[in-house]
């Protein structure tokens, strides 16, 4: 505001150069409201999806000793649900007995820095929902664009697919979201892959895993950039069709 009053104060009307100053009005006001404070991130908004930001993983653990406050140990897995942008974490014996086989979550972040992400499923034997109540669910993976998918597979497609766990894609053919450089140790999110998953209940959503590190950075060159912090979007199709449009 304070800005704003200071634009218009310069640009008060002086004579004859009234209308030319008016002009230079309007385009600095534009330039003072749509300048450095807005957010590049918008991009992935379009008004039917759900997008997270940095939503923290397991932040106190590291895969290593000697890290400067942090512990040396195995990621608490979180689970994560749709409905709510709820997210679970699994850190005792009690949590897991009252969550994993419930049909209450929908996606668990497990494994180092939490980058292995399953689907709720009750017919896999690693997955955390095993012989829950998730019978229905499945993944198909797409190599399409998120805004491009616009359309759930048959359930004959869903009935077949192989995808169990989407995690780190060591090779070209693997469904994984992300690369892992084993000289920098820096993931890097594979573009144009989207993950269309059936709901528990028969209901269609997609998924774009996006990043790992904190502020969804285009690029990480510093292995201590901050992690597990993930950005992701979704969309859930309330209405029981295949329709996943999204722009």
């Amino acid at each position: 505001m304070k800005t704003i009053k200071i634009v218009l104060q310069v640009c008060r009307p002086i004579s004859v150069f009234r209308k030319h100053y008016f002009a230079l009005c309007i385009i600095l006001l534009i330039a003072t409201s749509c300048g450095k404070d807005e957010d590049a991130r918008p991009i992935y908004e379009d008004g039917k999806s759900t997008v997270i930001y940095d939503l923290p993983g397991d932040t106190d653990a590291s895969m290593a000793t000697g890290v400067n406050g942090k512990e040396k140990r195995d990621f608490y897995m979180f689970l994560f649900r749709f409905r709510d942008q709820r997210q679970i974490w699994i850190k005792t014996k009690t949590d897991s007995t009252e969550w994993l086989k419930t049909d209450e979550w929908d996606l668990a972040f497990t494994g180092p820095y939490n980058s292995e992400i399953y689907v709720n499923n009750a017919n896999y034997a690693y997955n955390p929902g095993f012989e829950g109540e998730a019978t229905r669910t499945a993944v198909v993976h797409i190599n399409q664009p998120y805004d491009l998918v616009t359309e759930a597979p048959s359930d004959e497609q869903f009935d077949q697919s192989e995808v169990t766990k989407i995690g780190w894609a060591s090779s070209e053919s693997s469904p994984g979201w992300f690369r892992y450089s084993l000289n920098t140790h820096i993931m890097q999110a594979i573009p144009n892959r989207t993950y269309i998953i059936r709901l528990p209940d028969g209901r269609h959503a997609k998924l774009q895993l996006i990043n790992a590190y904190k502020g969804n950075p285009e690029t990480v060159t510093n292995l201590k950039w901050p992690a597990p912090y993930f950005t992701f979007r979704y969309f859930v199709q309330q209405d029981g069709s295949k329709n996943l449009t999204t722009n």
